[in-house]
């Protein structure tokens, strides 16, 4: 591997950074907040050290060294205290600490910007399954956190724990994923740190306490093991009047950034919409696949269109079924064929449209079908990609 160099500079607000790989839209950046710092790798790019943004020098010294090197640690302390900026050589091999955090990373994008899609056959990662692991990494990773970070990697455990008891049949079964057994040791170590207790991992403890030697059970059906119900109505088309006449439909715009996770279809073609003719009115309709999230009571995703390229006006949209759907009257002028563009959006969450990136999403949808598809993807899968496509298997 060729020597890497990178720069370390000093922003006008004190903030220490160390330059590594660029990266694109929110969706294609790993990232992780640590002690002092935010770490950052691109997911599209090769695997290796990431990014800093070091706000608070004195506490990323706990890390920085175990991550960079100590010509890195050294070079970032001289710095904040007033010394030039400079260039440092990196380790030729990513340290443990730093593997750990990478894929720390990863699972946290994962959990945020899975791109699950019935439309386009990708199926959802088990959010209880994924929050063990990642409760499990944060443990192996608590030399980079600070106090806030060690309470997030209990609190994962907490919520997660329903993932348990199919995690330690798993372990007993005749082909486990090699990392099962170091997750549920993990998970058994930060649950004794923080003082946890109860029936699940009263179970998780008498069974690693067990040599149960080369697992001699049969093997087991992961779909059935994990897989959440998931019926899709996609009853498109159902909102129609009967008597309009259609003017034009088409496809809307499903920015991932614009709206929590899980509450739509991540498909570029989720986002649909139809105008019609209502005598001398005009009224589009707007119907977009939801994800499996189900929002809670009060919580609206709403459309966003614009015609002829006028200030957007919103439609709101209720789910029913597996469909957030609404209608709206357009004014517009009777005699003309407008040009329609639609986007979807949660009012308040959402940031405001961003660039084209029909590009970068489908990279991601690109990684995600190799991630499921191939055993030897890099880094290696997690444990809910495992589950997630042999459910695959079984759905699509």
């Amino acid at each position: 591997m060729p020597e890497q160099r990178w720069a370390v500079t000093r922003a006008e607000d004190g903030t220490v950074r160390i330059a590594g790989p660029s990266a694109g839209p929110a969706f294609t950046r790993a990232v992780l907040d640590v002690a002092g710092a935010v770490l950052t790798w691109p997911v599209l790019g090769p695997t290796g050290l990431p990014t800093a943004e070091i706000h608070d020098v004195g506490q990323a010294q706990q890390w920085l060294w175990a991550v960079y090197g100590e010509h890195t640690a050294a070079a970032v302390d001289a710095l904040a205290s007033g010394a030039p900026a400079s260039e440092v050589t990196l380790p030729e091999r990513p340290t443990a600490l730093a593997e750990a955090a990478a894929r720390l990373a990863l699972g946290h994008w994962a959990a945020r910007w899975w791109p699950a899609s019935h439309l386009d056959g990708i199926p959802a990662l088990e959010p209880d399954l994924l929050g063990l692991e990642l409760a499990a990494l944060t443990h192996e990773c608590q030399q980079l956190l600070d106090e806030s970070g060690e309470v997030e990697g209990i609190e994962l455990l907490e919520e997660h724990l329903a993932a348990l008891d199919p995690l330690i049949r798993w372990r007993e079964s005749a082909e486990p994923p090699r990392q099962l057994d170091r997750v549920l040791r993990l998970i058994d170590e930060a649950a004794d740190n923080a003082g946890l207790d109860g029936e699940p991992l009263r179970r998780l403890r008498s069974a690693l306490e067990q040599d149960h030697g080369r697992p001699t059970a049969a093997p087991l059906d992961l779909a059935e093991l994990f897989v959440r119900q998931r019926e899709f109505a996609l009853a498109a088309g159902s909102l129609s009047t009967g008597t309009g006449r259609v003017i034009v439909r088409g496809s809307g715009t499903n920015d991932w950034c614009r709206y929590p996770p899980g509450f739509v279809d991540a498909a570029e073609d989720a986002v649909s919409w139809t105008a019609y003719a209502l005598g001398a009115g005009r009224r589009i309709e707007v119907e977009v696949v939801a994800d499996v999230a189900a929002p809670v009571g009060g919580v609206h995703l709403a459309a966003e269109v614009r015609v002829d390229g006028r200030p957007p006006s919103r439609v709101p949209l209720a789910r029913r079924d597996d469909v957030w759907s609404g209608r709206a009257d357009l004014d517009i002028p009777a005699s003309t064929t407008p040009g329609i563009e639609v986007g979807v959006l949660l009012p308040g969450f959402d940031p405001g449209p961003g660039a084209d990136e029909r590009a970068a999403r489908e990279a991601v949808r690109a990684l995600a079908r190799h991630r499921l598809s191939e055993a030897a993807a890099q880094p290696a899968p997690f444990l809910a990609e495992i589950a997630a496509a042999a459910a695959g298997e079984e759905e699509f």
